[in-house]
């Protein structure tokens, strides 16, 4: 039963970045490259979190207080990372006219594309960091409930790491393209919201934790988040209509 909980869980968290990995990133050695290096800056914002937590002794066991200096930390270095990939664009530029390889001039000209590596990234290492000590639990020997507590900590858990996963993918979409545009209201949008989502999480730590107060409302922003990333990467219901069209169409082939 364990053993069931445990694959359970981890597939619902990380099967979908998988797919996401192997489709989209997987198959280019520049992504992989981008990939790695947004997930590094997740880590050193991390470490900086850790520093500033051990530093702070007095709110050393208030929750609340590493989470939002931990947010904090991770939009600045997010912003960071973006000012690298700026500086890089160039360098990135003669690489394409050297070698003349597409995929090299799709992710330099592709803003988008870049934004959705990076942001994806960032969201991997997070969500790996979130689960993995949860994961190790489920293997047993015992399991949650036993002893009168939710039995929905784990599947919770899964849900709430895939959901941040895929929130930082498209954070990172929005959050590129307002420094890009200089629309700034974009990066606050992500940094507001990132809170939010965060904070909801300290729901699940009283006695009774309310779950569905979490859980709800961190996926309804996440729905938002991808509309609008849709829309700021040059999405349209017309394009929305032609892909369905076009599925009819084959259907009835």
């Amino acid at each position: 039963m364990t053993m069931m909980e445990f694959f359970g869980c981890g597939m619902i968290a990380f099967g979908p970045p998988l797919a996401m990995f192997v489709f989209t990133v997987a198959r280019d050695p520049l992504r992989i490259i981008v990939f790695v290096a947004s997930a590094f800056f997740w880590l050193l914002a991390l470490l900086l979190s850790a520093g500033w937590w051990k530093a702070v002794v007095p709110l050393r066991d208030t929750l609340a207080f590493g989470l939002i200096f931990s947010v904090i930390f991770q939009e600045a270095f997010r912003l960071l990372f973006y000012l690298l990939i700026k500086k890089a664009e160039e360098g990135l530029l003669k690489v394409w006219q050297v070698e003349a390889d597409s995929s090299t001039m799709s992710l330099v000209t592709n803003k988008g594309l870049m934004a959705y590596v990076a942001g994806f990234g960032y969201g991997a290492i997070s969500g790996a960091f979130s689960l993995v000590n949860v994961l190790a639990e489920m293997t047993g020997p015992g399991t949650v409930g036993i002893y009168g507590q939710s039995r929905d900590f784990f599947i919770t858990s899964a849900f709430l790491t895939l959901c941040f996963v895929l929130l930082h993918t498209f954070w990172g979409i929005i959050y590129f393209d307002g420094f890009r545009k200089r629309r700034y209201y974009q990066p606050a949008a992500v940094l507001v919201s990132h809170l939010l989502v965060s904070c909801l999480t300290l729901l699940n730590q009283q006695d009774s934790p309310a779950y569905g107060a979490s859980l709800i409302p961190a996926y309804l922003i996440l729905v938002i988040m991808v509309i609008w990333s849709f829309f700021l990467v040059g999405g349209s219901l017309r394009n929305i209509k032609s892909c369905l069209s076009a599925q009819q169409r084959g259907y009835s082939l």
